[in-house]
């Protein structure tokens, strides 16, 4: 059995649904298409006695997926265009969705793996790093802030890498992404689609991933991690700037200081107390809260000039106002967090 739609392909082979991310020209970035295709069919296979798995992963060799259809959201939020919310709304019912589903979700990720596409990856079962992985949440480097359920799995991870990895936006590969727990196995590229294949057969989904899993080596970040945990432990982001310059790991502290420079310090502002509230959140009411921040956010320019500059006329050089951390306003970002009224995110 098997059905699509333009942007995702759907099927059943034994028991396990199969769902492929189907834009590598795009490099699988999510559409509101792909939403709520998505949304129709994990809903059906929830309750199909036929389905006792499901797997996710993407067509092409690049990327498992880059991201939300960013460009389409500053064309709809330039516009003025409802369906800018509708996605985020649409998109984070979908991650609640993959978070609460009751029967193993796994994600089969090679390539770039960022935003959107860590938001229908990161939150399932089983999370299968193949050896091309390159895990971000870049998102403070366009003028958002990490969403799609970054709120709760980021704090969770050790020693305030997920602050480090929030703030900075760093690419890491499936060594790291595994010691942080982002990803839950880690198997060589060539042999996922093998996995794949016995999946679609084996009775127990943990002792058959087990038989392809291999361990990485060691990651880039495993001899930063003290540094990370003495920096990032920071009152605020000030402060782990502050502890950057005298940290005794030269190198990476300064290369990780420069890096937090060119982020939008609003955006800074946000992804820090919107991960250190967070971590004391249930996952549903981050994905509020993110809601919350999101709607904001589309009403403001950073967002846009962010795009602006990083992918349409991408001359790296967004103008963020204010342009400095010390000029953000307190109360500025208190706007960015509070309740919505009618408008809140409703999650069934």
């Amino acid at each position: 059995m098997s059905g699509s739609v333009d942007e995702a392909l759907f099927a059943q082979r034994g028991r396990a649904g199969i769902i492929t991310l189907n834009r590598p020209k795009a490099l699988n970035a999510v559409t509101l298409g792909i939403v709520r295709a998505m949304q129709r069919q994990l809903d059906a296979w929830a309750n199909d006695v036929g389905i006792d798995r499901v797997i996710i992963k993407a067509a092409g060799e690049r990327a498992f997926s880059a991201g939300g259809d960013v460009r389409q959201l500053y064309e709809w939020g330039q516009a003025g265009d409802p369906n800018a919310r509708d996605f985020y709304r649409e998109e984070y019912r979908l991650n609640t969705t993959i978070k609460r589903f009751p029967k193993p979700y796994i994600a089969l990720i090679d390539g770039i793996v960022m935003g959107g596409g860590v938001g229908v990856s990161v939150h399932g079962s089983h999370r299968v790093a193949g050896s091309n992985m390159l895990f971000a949440m870049p998102e403070t480097g366009i003028g958002l802030f990490p969403d799609v359920g970054g709120t709760y799995f980021l704090p969770r991870l050790p020693v305030e890498a997920g602050m480090y990895l929030g703030l900075t936006g760093a690419r890491i590969g499936p060594a790291d992404a595994l010691a942080l727990g982002i990803a839950t196995h880690a198997v060589p590229s060539e042999r996922l689609g093998a996995l794949e294949e016995a999946l679609t057969s084996a009775g127990d989904v943990d002792a058959c991933i087990a038989n392809f899993a291999a361990r990485p080596g060691e990651g880039k970040l495993a001899g930063h991690m003290e540094a990370i945990g003495r920096c990032f432990a920071g009152t605020d982001v000030a402060d782990i700037l502050a502890r950057l310059a005298g940290d005794p790991d030269r190198p990476f502290a300064e290369k990780t200081a420069t890096t937090i420079a060119t982020k939008s310090p609003t955006s800074l502002a946000i992804t820090y107390r919107q991960l250190r509230e967070g971590a004391g959140l249930s996952f549903e009411d981050c994905m509020r809260l993110e809601f919350r921040i999101v709607n904001r956010v589309l009403q403001h320019q950073e967002f846009f000039e962010g795009v602006r500059a990083i992918i349409i006329d991408k001359d790296n050089a967004p103008r963020w106002n204010p342009a400095r951390l010390e000029d953000v306003d307190p109360a500025d970002i208190d706007a960015y967090f509070a309740d919505l009224g009618d408008a809140e995110l409703v999650l069934t």
